[in-house]
């Protein structure tokens, strides 16, 4: 049986603390840009366009690391 901590990792190509650092920091992106959508639903002149280059930066983030990475699993 493939160990779950190390599986996730291997398959996308990074080591375990390559991955932990690669996910806490786009996890961080992400939350900070949720924070800036909210705060505009509110205060709609604040934060234009923040959480649309937030998606924009994590997707470009995600597709550089697809290229890398061996065949990506598919869950």
């Amino acid at each position: 049986m493939d160990n779950p901590f190390t599986a996730h990792p291997a398959s996308v190509g990074e080591s375990d603390t390559e991955h932990c650092v690669f996910a806490l920091a786009f996890g961080a992106r992400m939350a900070l840009g949720g924070v800036a959508a909210m705060i505009h639903a509110i205060l709609p002149f604040a934060f234009i366009t923040t959480a649309s280059r937030a998606l924009d930066e994590l997707n470009a983030r995600r597709d550089r690391g697809r290229r890398s990475a061996p065949a990506a699993e598919t869950r």
